[in-house]
């Protein structure tokens, strides 16, 4: 049974240490949008995005509402799109018009982020890999919600080496492309809140974060999700309410994603 002193406590996790929700995220498998021609297959694409996720949001306010905890982003992820574009795609530049038939569907449904324009090219680089990978510079910075990953290893394949130098000088390019938002965009990982910076803007920031690591460090314990009495009084409800909630151990303490 939930004590009051487990209600008192949960209430100030939310009052004063600022306890929310990361993210909620919506897969979207997109194989069967597959098609030879561009136009049908970017009809199809964003018609079962906005098909799909159309409820997401108000799902997400309305979750909001009911338990007074802020979700701070609502997201899609898909299925990687140089899988699911690559018979239609012929060149870089359509790749970059299916990112902008994603970004359109993701403002169309309100979500914060898109991840899913991806590569996975641990074995190697197919013809598509190599165009989407080329595409990125171009697609992000003729997009606004829209998040890009490449993933160019693993332990079990081993690192493509080829993909590594190719997606070097691929952020590089997509830090000029972005200089005017100070080499600023956005990147996927794993459907984390990542994004693109210039070299020089994260030592910048790793400078900062080192000469105020004190501020930093009660910043973090300030931000603690919860312990493990409060994931006693909380959890067990958000589970209940969206069955959609994923939590790990760490420390002791059970975080909420």
């Amino acid at each position: 049974m939930i004590n009051f002193s487990e209600v008192a406590e949960t209430n100030a996790m939310i009052d004063r240490e600022n306890l929310d929700v990361r993210t909620i995220t919506m897969g979207i498998s997109l194989p069967d949008c597959a098609d030879s021609d561009l136009g049908r297959l970017r009809t199809k694409i964003y018609d079962k995005i906005t098909t799909s996720a159309c409820n997401l949001v108000r799902t997400g306010e309305e979750i909001t509402r009911e338990y007074g905890i802020p979700i701070v982003n609502k997201r899609i992820s898909i299925t990687p799109i140089a899988i699911a574009a690559a018979s239609a795609c012929r060149c870089s530049d359509d790749f970059v018009s299916v990112a902008k038939t994603l970004d359109r569907a993701a403002k169309e449904v309100g979500v914060n982020f898109l991840g899913g324009y991806s590569a996975l090219v641990s074995k190697g680089m197919t013809p598509a890999d190599r165009m989407l990978i080329e595409s990125i510079p171009d697609a992000l910075a003729q997009t606004d919600v829209v998040c890009s990953s490449v993933n160019v290893g693993s332990t079990k394949t081993g690192i493509d080496m080829d993909a590594v130098r190719l997606m070097g000088s691929v952020i590089k390019r997509t830090a000029e492309r972005t200089a005017d938002r100070d080499s600023f965009d956005r990147s996927a990982d794993g459907m984390r809140q990542g994004k693109w910076q210039a070299a020089g803007e994260f030592f910048r920031t790793a400078e900062r974060g080192r000469a105020d690591a004190g501020a930093a460090g009660a910043h973090r314990r300030e931000r603690q999700l919860y312990n493990e009495r409060g994931r006693r009084a909380l959890y067990p409800h958000l589970r209940k309410a969206s069955g959609q909630f994923h939590h790990q151990e760490r420390g002791g303490e059970t975080w909420l994603d």
